[in-house]
């Protein structure tokens, strides 16, 4: 069964058939939200920035919100398929176990546990990926306004019920309560339009790196908020899938020629969803003119079913297997190992673009 489908914009499929695609055409990749969605974007990740795009030598934006954010930083590293094995068999393995006389795992303890895993896993290397000779990461994160300035264990449920409810009226309402902060590496300009929601930008340094990955993947009630980051707005910083769940930015590529013209997207779906609060608001899930540049690399519906449990793996994961660490790690390696076929159809195609057909987003 075919596992890829490609679905493009249509300023990306008339590039397609114009050009082809080849790396140097590459100008931003995105990262989602989604936890442990993501693994199955593993094998591509490691082909895209370990083989295919080193064959080019423009500058390419990576922004990324939560494990987004961890993949984007990721493929700054030295070393990069490796680096991206590793950050697979560290998120597939990660556990974490109520303490004596608690019935439940506390936000606080995941948050340093949490911490503790980034710091094993970039401690010494934050300079490698700040200085990058063509990458450009963007971490986004969700900085709090008015009562969710300030983690509290009852303004914070209250801004995030009054989130919910402007989030729902507009997508643009949710700016009251949350704005989008963006850090940037290598002094770079964002790669998107950010008129479209409240946004900030702060500049990304070897200070404020772990606190911002940190945030970037701090789901609200899940993990405990990260403050104060230092050379950024005072206050509590959240997950950036709540402003930016996967990433429907107004994306913006170069007037003329073909040389990083294309946003590629590697997805575990072919919607992409705005804000996390936006999940069940399907007249949010189209496309737009957005992502007129914009070709999504997403797994095909039917070969998921074919997956363990007949699904991606998830969140819910954690609770289905609760204390079985092996079952689960079972379930989520056999998940990671299928999806080589992701990018072993991504390669033939672009071998061979007659062996896949490219759909409009």
């Amino acid at each position: 069964m075919q596992a890829l489908h490609i679905h493009a914009g249509p300023q990306a499929l008339a590039h397609i058939r114009e050009h082809g695609l080849r790396p140097e055409h590459i100008g931003v990749i995105p990262g989602a939200a989604g936890g442990p969605k993501g693994l199955i974007l593993g094998p591509l990740d490691r082909f895209i920035f370990g083989q295919w795009l080193p064959q080019s030598s423009q500058p390419v934006d990576l922004v990324g919100a939560s494990i987004g954010a961890w993949r984007m930083a990721t493929a700054c590293l030295n070393d990069t398929v490796a680096a991206f094995a590793r950050l697979e068999h560290d998120y597939i393995h990660q556990h974490y176990e109520a303490l004596p006389g608690h019935k439940r795992v506390s936000a606080q303890q995941v948050s340093e546990a949490f911490g503790q895993s980034l710091q094993a896993f970039y401690g010494g290397r934050i300079g490698e990926v700040l200085s990058h000779p063509r990458y450009r990461l963007h971490i986004l994160t969700s900085h709090g306004r008015h009562l969710l300035h300030r983690e509290h264990p009852v303004a914070t449920p209250l801004g995030y019920a009054g989130a919910f409810l402007s989030n729902a009226l507009h997508r643009r309402a949710l700016g009251r309560w949350l704005e989008r902060v963006v850090f940037s590496g290598h002094g770079a300009s964002l790669p998107f339009d950010a008129q479209d929601f409240r946004t900030r930008r702060v500049s990304l340094d070897e200070d404020n790196f772990m606190p911002a990955l940190q945030a970037s993947c701090s789901i609200p009630f899940a993990l405990k908020a990260v403050h104060d980051i230092p050379d950024a707005p005072p206050g509590a910083y959240w997950d950036g899938g709540i402003t930016d769940y996967h990433l429907h930015l107004n994306w913006t590529a170069p007037e003329q020629g073909t040389e990083g013209a294309i946003v590629l997207y590697p997805h575990f779906q072919k919607s992409v969803v705005p804000g996390w609060l936006d999940k069940a608001l399907k007249w949010r899930h189209g496309a737009t003119p957005f992502l007129d540049n914009t070709i999504v690399l997403a797994p095909n519906p039917e070969w998921v079913k074919t997956l363990p449990n007949g699904k991606l793996p998830d969140r819910k994961d954690f609770l289905t297997y609760d204390r079985d660490l092996a079952g689960r790690v079972k379930v989520w390696n056999a998940a990671a190992s299928a999806s080589q076929q992701l990018a072993d159809e991504f390669r033939a195609w672009l071998q061979n673009p007659s062996s896949l057909s490219v759909q409009p987003l």
